[in-house]
């Protein structure tokens, strides 16, 4: 006959843990934490403007005008900063040719310039042409705005391809007129 014996009682203690070690106590805790600060930078730029180095407007005769674009004007706008506004400006020299006694001269007053729509744009804000068409040509013998930018955040750009009018004086002689357009940036 098969002989039965109990064997003693054993006691086994389960634990789960989710999220935590077991402690020396058996209570779960939370498992050791440590944080990194973690940085980066966004490299700020510069605000640039681009035109061409020279431009012919091709011819005028005295009493007349001699008209033409002077090629592309970009700003570069690479700040990236919080307000992103700008306004980029014309001024002309007097023309002159030869000794350029008076009637060698065109006096700035008589060069008028007008912007025109950009003819490309990137970035947030509102691009506004200083003169959006002919009628609105103004004379730059002072500073006078060309292109504002205003509103908007980071990085941006605006090109435009303006027009020079200058109003010959009908005592001009016959001549290669050069002057200088500086535009600008601020």
């Amino acid at each position: 006959m098969p002989i039965s014996r109990r064997l003693p009682a054993i006691t086994v203690a389960v634990g789960i843990v989710v999220g935590g070690v077991l402690g020396a106590s058996g209570v779960a805790s939370a498992a050791p934490t440590d944080d990194t600060t973690v940085t980066f930078e966004i490299e700020a730029g510069t605000l640039d403007i681009t035109a061409p180095a020279s431009a012919d407007i091709g011819l005028g005769t005295p009493g007349g005008t001699a008209s033409g674009q002077l090629g592309p004007v970009t700003v570069a706008d690479t700040r990236a900063a919080l307000d992103s506004a700008w306004t980029a400006s014309a001024i002309s020299t007097d023309f002159t040719t030869g000794g350029a006694t008076a009637p060698e001269t065109v006096d700035a007053t008589l060069v008028s310039y007008w912007s025109g729509a950009a003819t490309a744009t990137t970035g947030t804000g509102t691009f506004t042409p200083g003169q959006a068409n002919a009628g609105a040509a103004v004379a730059i013998d002072a500073e006078e705005t060309a292109f504002t930018k205003t509103g908007g955040t980071g990085n941006n750009s605006a090109t435009w391809n303006p027009t020079l009018v200058v109003a010959v004086p009908g005592g001009a002689v016959a001549g290669v007129y050069t002057g200088t357009i500086t535009q600008s940036v601020a």
